[in-house]
């Protein structure tokens, strides 16, 4: 998925961000990127007219012309009322179509479901989120929760007269190209091919399915929605019962050859003493593994647990500061490990680190300056999400527009 597209016409050298996720429309890929770009200077200007685009775009007002009679008829564009020119005459002026399609994005995970719809603009037109218990149920019965949330969704953007575009699916866990997960280990899952199987629940519907990983999404999200979006090097950390990082460099998503880019959580750290993995020390697992006053969680409990340590927090118990500070530290300690390694602007963290951050953030940010050979930790500023725990399923939603944005034009249904 495209993070940032820069503002180009075709002919940029720059890598196909939707290939292998999207089957490109019958003309050039000259034409489609030119589609594109003509797209994202609307999206980025909000309204503007043809001969706008011709002098932003440096196209030929000819070729302005014939791509957006296409993104028009696609149900891209729409002209949205006009203006007078500066010879008088009005300017017909165009705006991104978000009365027709829709994008869903689906988060799965421990103790939540999350699912969120999108226009073409990115306005949120559903927003939900659920309990549910994704570490005691079995496989079967997450899919049967997936598609049963799901097909509520579409169900009720076919009665507004919306067509999807596509349903993906944020997992916490090691995902392939193809949407099988090789490895979530907090939801129990190993090799379970989550497309084919949500897809078969759904009675093969004849929007594509996906699935990634939901640290990946999160960065997505965070890059086009965020508080700071546009920024090109970002680490986006999950804060769920797990930890693992999102990475965007130079713009753009980073996965790794196999798609496996970001495990964080598995490097190891040094921090008050103890040794582990930074996601043993520093996840919100670890926050409930020192801090819950029960043994055994439920999944469905998580969010009520965290919300019982932030109220003891906040009442000043001390065992409970010193413990997260103590997390807080051991977090530093892994972020001075990427901050090392890739020197991102700008580390949010999502999740439940949100509920926790005033005792978390002081002591991570401090640790990483500490630790990294970077002065002043290069730069980084360690952030909370804005987007709460709506960011993984947004991005979900997001890339389908991402792609869109690179070329890969839809088709309303009829055509």
């Amino acid at each position: 998925m495209a993070m940032r597209i820069a503002a180009k016409p075709a002919g940029d050298g720059s890598p196909d961000p939707g290939a292998g996720r999207a089957k490109r429309a019958d003309f050039t890929d000259v034409r489609a990127n030119n589609l594109g770009y003509v797209l994202r200077q609307v999206r980025s200007e909000g309204r503007c007219s043809r001969a706008d685009l011709a002098a932003k775009t440096g196209l030929n007002k000819a070729t302005v012309s014939s791509l957006v009679a296409e993104l028009i008829e696609r149900r891209v564009l729409r002209e949205s009322g006009s203006v007078i020119g500066n010879i008088g005459r009005p300017a017909v002026l165009l705006s991104v179509d978000t009365g027709y399609y829709a994008s869903l994005g689906v988060e799965i995970n421990v103790d939540y479901m999350t699912l969120v719809a999108v226009d073409l603009a990115g306005n949120r037109l559903l927003s939900w989120r659920r309990a549910h218990d994704g570490s005691g149920s079995t496989p079967g019965r997450s899919i049967s929760a997936l598609a049963g949330l799901a097909k509520r969704a579409v169900d009720k953007m076919d009665t507004e007269g919306r067509q999807i575009l596509g349903l993906a699916v944020a997992v916490p866990g090691m995902i392939d190209d193809a949407g099988t997960v090789q490895r979530a280990p907090m939801l129990g899952w190993t090799d379970f091919d989550l497309a084919a199987r949500l897809r078969a629940a759904m009675r093969d519907p004849k929007y594509p399915v996906s699935a990634d990983n939901d640290a990946n999404l999160g960065a997505v999200a965070e890059q086009r929605f965020g508080a700071n979006a546009g920024v090109a090097d970002m680490l986006y950390l999950t804060g769920e019962i797990g930890l693992g990082a999102g990475l965007i460099v130079d713009g753009g998503l980073r996965r790794g050859t196999g798609g496996f880019a970001g495990e964080i959580g598995n490097m190891l750290i040094e921090v008050d003493g103890r040794t582990g993995r930074v996601e043993d020390l520093a996840s919100i697992n670890a926050v409930l593994d020192e801090l819950a006053e029960s043994d055994q969680i439920a999944g469905t409990e998580v969010e009520a647990e965290v919300e019982d340590i932030v109220t003891r927090a906040r009442t000043g118990e001390a065992a409970v500061v010193e413990s997260l500070e103590r997390i807080g530290r051991a977090l530093g300690a892994g972020i001075a490990l990427a901050v090392d390694l890739l020197n991102p602007e700008v580390i949010v963290l999502g999740g439940h680190y949100l509920a926790l951050s005033p005792w978390i953030v002081p002591a991570a940010a401090s640790e990483a300056t500490a630790r990294s050979h970077a002065s002043g930790a290069g730069g980084v500023r360690i952030v909370v999400s804005e987007l709460g725990h709506e960011a993984p399923a947004l991005g979900a939603a997001t890339g389908i527009l991402n792609d869109i944005d690179s070329g890969l034009m839809p088709t309303p249904l009829g055509r």
